[in-house]
């Protein structure tokens, strides 16, 4: 007979991945009790198959990258990487896949850690099972958070499971260097994950449906990735389908719509996310199994003044940066409600996730780098503001000759001429992924031009650009 205990809680998170963890975090902070379930490993997707491993995997690519382009050390790192040792970096910073230091740090603030599967088993109530078939209901009080994240998409092709393909989970964490990859994609898992394995020896094929790479960032910027791939060894092929993947022994076989029949031992497909939502009981409160959660700017779900979508399961912004400012406005959110008190709900209030929709930052740890904030110019036209953009030549500012020879880079500047203020930024080149976060504040703050003019840039630094985007802007 299945043993089953209950227990009440003002706040129960469902998934204890970093948003999870800083949806607890703010939560028990408030002083709510707080229970966080887990069915894998605390700490999530983030820590263990995407943003650690991912960045500790081009890490030593990049600094390689970047050596090379200094006089008087180039000469000295025309090598290969060692692979082994680049490995063992990436195994460093997952903690070889176990999750003892995050647990101790979900026990330090004082949240109550449930591991099994999770699903909603009727409003305000979340029944946990297990491995050893022991259940635990619990109870909110206040609020129940769904933090399950997403998942990699595969495509709807005959056999596909068979060939056992690579997602970002295998594409972080393999153990070894595959002689052959075949890349499916061409937004940030595929552009990353080509230019760490291309690094470390496979050969890489990259297949991209669309026209370019990094279809939801400035056009330029997918143009100077794809050009350094290509310069590197990558095989980037654009406006290519897959039609049918097999395995033959050991060897995928891939063949495009095309009729090219591309061959390698291993193949990623880096083609969209999917919501972890499928078996978590939605059906149980009137919601569709598998789907994403619409949420209001406190990330409240839609017509349940109870439950909150956290992270990517609401679609607004699949970053674990954004879905950590997400938990934070939701575990704010969440006390005030609790507390009785006045949300303070108007744009870029203590309980609105406004840069959701106005500042989104993400690096894209390439090389060479690109990084974004805000709005595209295509994006800024199609949201109805009237903008100008302006671009600069990255390797016209010294900070950028100094930082390496023959620098490659490019910047712009979206600017809303109504209310003089920016609606974007882009850049791409060695080391950008550093500058964001000005353009960030920049573009949050909604600094006026007029004041961005007495931010005065260090000499000689690589952001002196923005002294070059404002005098293009003003000479435009």
């Amino acid at each position: 007979m299945t043993e089953t205990e209950t227990n009440a809680y003002d706040v129960v998170v469902l998934g204890a991945g970093p948003v999870g963890e800083n949806v607890a975090d703010r939560a028990r902070a408030a002083g709510l009790t707080t229970a966080v379930v887990e069915s894998e490993l605390v700490g999530g997707e983030c820590s263990y198959w995407a943003c650690m491993p991912s960045k500790a995997l081009l890490r030593p690519v990049i600094a390689r990258a970047d050596a090379r382009r200094v006089p008087g050390l180039s000469q000295s790192v025309q090598g290969p990487l060692d692979a082994a040792a680049v490995l063992a970096h990436r195994d460093y910073f997952t903690s070889h896949w176990k999750d003892d230091g995050q647990v101790g740090w979900l026990d330090s603030i004082g949240a109550d850690l449930y591991r099994g599967h999770g699903r909603l088993t009727g409003p305000r109530t979340v029944t946990v099972t297990g491995s050893d078939g022991a259940e635990h209901v619990l109870t909110a009080r206040h609020a129940v958070a769904v933090c399950t994240g997403s998942r990699a998409s595969l495509p709807r092709l005959p056999g596909v499971d068979e060939v056992k393909p690579w997602t970002s989970r295998e594409a972080t964490s393999s153990p070894s260097v595959p002689g052959r990859l075949i890349v499916v994609g061409g937004g940030v898992v595929a552009t990353e994950m080509a230019t760490v394995w291309q690094s470390l020896g496979s050969q890489v094929t990259m297949l991209v449906r669309g026209k370019g790479l990094l279809p939801r960032m400035e056009p330029f910027a997918g143009e100077l990735i794809a050009e350094a791939l290509t310069e590197a060894g990558t095989d980037v092929r654009t406006g290519t389908s897959v039609e049918s993947v097999t395995r033959e022994g050991g060897t995928v076989v891939a063949v495009t719509d095309k009729g090219d029949r591309v061959e390698a031992d291993e193949i990623l497909f880096a083609i969209g996310r999917a919501p972890r939502t499928d078996d978590i009981g939605l059906e149980t409160i009137g919601l569709d199994p598998g789907s994403w959660l619409p949420v209001d700017d406190s990330l409240r779900v839609t017509g349940h003044d109870w439950l909150y979508a956290v992270g990517d399961v609401n679609q607004r912004a699949l970053l674990t940066h954004q879905g950590k400012y997400q938990a934070r406005i939701a575990g704010a959110a969440i006390a005030a409600r609790a507390m009785g008190e006045t949300l303070l709900a108007q744009p870029w209030g203590a309980h609105s996730a406004t840069a959701d929709h106005a500042a989104v930052p993400q690096v894209v740890f390439t090389d060479p780098e690109a990084a974004a904030v805000g709005l595209s110019l295509a994006e800024a036209e199609q949201a109805g503001h009237r903008v100008k953009s302006v671009d600069v030549d990255l390797s016209t500012v010294a900070g950028a000759g100094l930082y390496a020879d023959g620098y490659k880079g490019r910047a712009r500047m979206v600017v809303d001429v109504e209310a003089e203020i920016l609606r974007g930024v882009t850049l791409v080149g060695p080391g950008v992924g550093e500058l964001i976060h000005s353009a960030t504040i920049a573009v949050a703050g909604e600094v006026p031009v007029s004041r961005l003019w007495h931010a005065v840039p260090s000499y000689p630094t690589i952001s002196e650009v923005w002294l070059r985007l404002l005098e293009a802007y003003r000479d435009a």
